[in-house]
């Protein structure tokens, strides 16, 4: 693994060695990942992974013609033939008058804001082993759990550097820790599974693996023996595991690509009332030890606290430097890439914003419905925004979660199911994209 100001110089001189064979502008990405990953089933080792691998990409501009080459053999005479292919190709593709680099106006400049995503830990293959053996066992305590999928945890750091012909060379690193455990309760054809987990970038944050287990345990356990429910239309509340896969849907939706190729179910709602008043939803790049925290976006630029929703209306795309200039506008900030491709667009650390009530609250006034926690298949019409999923978790009954419920489908369309959706307070960061406990009223669900 390169030192962050080795990645650095590394790209500009490859950006250098792209200009000086002949093309108009080029950028280059470093990307550096170490790994060390340890399974345990039953209480024994069941597999140790170490991965290393580095790869750096250049980009080339000759006219509005472009190309993307990567290489994993970062040698001098690796690099050097990287450049001719780059430049042979770029000279037989396609003009795209929309392709080109992030506006050097618009580049970050001056110091980068420190976002601590690396708490230069190196916990060894031993301690990790310690973790995962620990959130096992806690699962396997909890009464009623039978077998065990497997426990582990992991560790990683990352080192990624940009490098453009417009003067920008910045890099940052981070590192990153994990641990999970799955297991099974009941037995024969009354088996349950379910799962629990958490991933941090400082490992002092990373939950206690005792925990995380004794949580896995429990909620298998509470999915035993699952009855059926009659179809209707009722309110839906979305426990936090599944809740912010909502935000996930919104995201897709807001992308310039999706825009500019007129695929997005809110391709005219800009400026208009999405959600609910009072709704917010935020992407917040710079939060402080944030899974998806970095000082600028994969082009460049700065990148910044945004709110996507603000007071449930929809402000604006998210764009990378060519959907923005196919669609009339400036750049966000939200490029991402990697080393192979051109950039996207996507979104960081995005949450939304917690309400006022409880969850216990938020469902006090429901005689019938159900609380979700699990989500299968990928039924969602990202172009219309109907939305089919199958789903588990629990019957509401007169605002108490009851029994455990499963094989339904819970639809809708999203349109619809932002503007009837109401946050509870328990929001927790936790993951890249967080929400709290939330409810959508009149979906339909189709039960037995």
């Amino acid at each position: 693994m390169l030192s962050l100001s080795e990645a650095e110089s590394r790209t500009a001189d490859l950006v250098a060695a792209a200009r000086k064979a002949g093309a108009d502008a080029a950028d280059a990405l470093y990307v550096c990942n170490n790994s060390t990953q340890i399974s345990v089933r039953l209480g024994a080792l069941e597999d140790v992974e170490r991965s290393e691998g580095e790869e750096i990409g250049l980009r080339l501009f000759v006219g509005s013609r472009s190309a993307s080459v990567s290489s994993s053999d970062l040698s001098a005479d690796a690099l050097a033939q990287l450049v001719v292919r780059a430049v042979a190709m770029a000279r037989e593709a396609p003009e795209d008058p929309y392709a080109g680099l992030a506006p050097e106006d618009r580049l970050l400049r001056g110091p980068a804001p420190d976002v601590d995503g690396d708490d230069g830990a190196d916990p060894s293959p031993a301690a990790l082993r310690e973790r995962g053996e620990a959130a096992e066992d806690a699962a396997r305590a909890v009464k009623g759990v039978t077998n065990s999928e497997g426990a582990g945890a992991s560790a990683s750091r990352s080192v990624i550097a940009l490098a453009t012909s417009t003067g920008f060379a910045r890099g940052y690193s981070t590192s990153g820790y994990g641990c999970s455990a799955s297991v099974i309760a009941g037995e024969g054809a009354n088996m349950q599974r379910d799962y629990a987990y958490h991933s941090t970038r400082h490992i002092a944050d990373l939950e206690d693996a005792a925990a995380i287990g004794a949580r896995a345990g429990d909620r298998a356990v509470k999915r035993l023996n699952p009855g059926k429910l009659s179809s209707g239309a009722m309110p839906i509340v979305y426990d936090p595991r599944v809740s912010a896969g909502m935000l996930g849907h919104l995201a897709g939706a807001i992308t310039g690509a999706a825009v500019a190729r007129r695929t997005s179910f809110l391709l005219d709602r800009l400026g208009e009332q999405v959600f609910a008043r009072g709704i917010t939803v935020r992407d917040d790049p710079l939060r402080r030890r944030g899974l998806r925290s970095k000082p600028f976006d994969g082009e460049g630029l700065p990148t910044a606290a945004r709110d996507i929703i603000a007071d449930g209306v929809l402000t604006g795309w998210i764009m990378d430097s060519a959907s923005a200039r196919q669609l009339g506008l400036a750049p966000t900030g939200h490029a991402t890439r990697g080393v192979g491709g051109p950039p996207g667009a996507g979104l960081t650390n995005l949450y939304l914003e917690a309400g006022a009530l409880s969850p216990e609250e938020l469902i006090a006034d429901i005689k019938l419905g159900v609380y979700v926690t699990e989500l299968i298949g990928q039924g969602v019409n990202g172009v219309t925004g109907d939305y089919s999923r199958g789903a588990s978790g629990f019957v509401i009954r007169d605002g108490r979660i009851c029994e455990p419920v499963a094989e339904i489908t819970v639809a809708g369309n999203l349109k619809d199911m932002f503007r009837e959706l109401t946050p509870a307070s328990d929001l927790v960061f936790r993951r890249a994209v967080d929400a709290p406990t939330i409810r959508i009223e009149g979906m339909t669900v189709a039960g037995a």
